[in-house]
């Protein structure tokens, strides 16, 4: 019975050990297969900030958005007072009004110039030929030459006042449509859509040309940033296709490479590297999939660690699961 006993004890342990030579010859063949074909890099996700800043200086009246919130393109996020620049708009609309009578008044000094134009023309016509037949004296016919120059220099000066007055109405429309600009310019709208990382001011705050009042996150752009060797680098080109896996999503990201750096640069020392003696690597940008991406909003936030997984070739098929690194 103890010899049966040990047998069959003998047998389990012999089974066991070669299910575990099995699983390490498995595992490790895997791991070759994986390492020959896959570039990796540790990284956190990131999203390209835009920062909504004011373009004339002000005083905040409100501002709409809170950190977190999720806005959309062209929605307003702060406003600032206006209350001086509609004062302003109006008096430049007034000014058109001004400028428009002086053009009508212009107009009809031209009117009233060309008629005494018209009637000194016809007076020195009739003065020539009167002259050429004796029945007027030479100082006549130089007076009604004269009066003709007058008015001609009248209906000039008048067409020129015309000039003047239009060229004024439009001198104040420009005003006013500045003016107008300015006021659209004190709504701060969002570029993009994307969500409130920072908010930067509040009301009552007065601000110069350039404040910053929120930061966005452009969460249709979000990427992460690995550093590799000039060896694995080298193999990597702009469209390469990528999986990014976070620690807390195991959920494959897919990805692809955007951009490798021309030239190396230290390593930073957040990120971790296989060989230590490299000091010299490569920054590698690689975008998340848009379409993922739309999906996923909520999951995916920047700042969240992982890894970054590159494949080298483009023929070669993703393993059924990429291990954590």
């Amino acid at each position: 019975m103890g010899t049966s006993s040990f047998l069959r004890r003998s047998g389990l342990f012999l089974l066991l050990c070669g299910l575990v030579a099995s699983a390490a010859i498995w595992y490790l063949h895997q791991s070759a297969d994986l390492s020959s074909d896959l570039l990796y890099g540790n990284g956190r996700l990131e999203a390209t900030e835009v920062d909504v800043a004011t373009k004339i200086a002000g005083k905040i009246a409100s501002v709409m958005a809170d950190e977190g919130n999720d806005v959309e393109a062209g929605h307003v996020i702060a406003q600032l007072e206006i209350n001086d620049l509609q004062a302003q708009l109006r008096v430049a609309e007034a000014q058109i009004i001004q400028a428009q009578q002086g053009v009508d008044e212009a107009i009809s000094g031209v009117a009233s110039a060309e008629s005494q134009y018209q009637l000194a023309k016809l007076t020195l016509d009739r003065a020539n030929r009167l002259m050429s037949k004796n029945f007027i004296s030479k100082d006549q016919l130089d007076q009604a030459r004269s009066t003709f120059q007058v008015t001609k220099a009248n209906l000039n000066a008048a067409q020129t006042r015309v000039k003047v007055a239009s060229a004024a109405v439009n001198s104040a429309k420009a005003s006013a449509d500045v003016i107008r600009t300015t006021l659209r310019d004190a709504s701060l709208t969002a570029p993009i859509a994307g969500r409130v990382l920072y908010r930067l001011a509040e009301p009552g705050e007065v601000l110069a040309a350039g404040s910053k009042v929120v930061t966005l996150l452009n969460m249709q752009d979000v990427f992460m940033s690995v550093y590799l060797s000039a060896a694995d680098s080298g193999q990597l080109s702009v469209g390469s296709q990528a999986r990014i896996v976070l620690d807390a999503l195991p959920e494959p990201i897919p990805a692809q490479v955007v951009y490798v750096a021309p030239h190396a640069q230290f390593t930073p020392k957040e990120v971790e590297t296989r060989n230590e003696r490299e000091k010299l690597m490569f920054r590698v940008k690689i975008r998340v999939d848009p379409d993922w991406l739309k999906s996923h909003t909520t999951i995916a936030k920047p700042g969240m660690p992982g890894v970054a997984y590159i494949r080298r070739s483009a023929d070669s098929a993703w393993p059924a699961q990429l291990p954590q690194r």
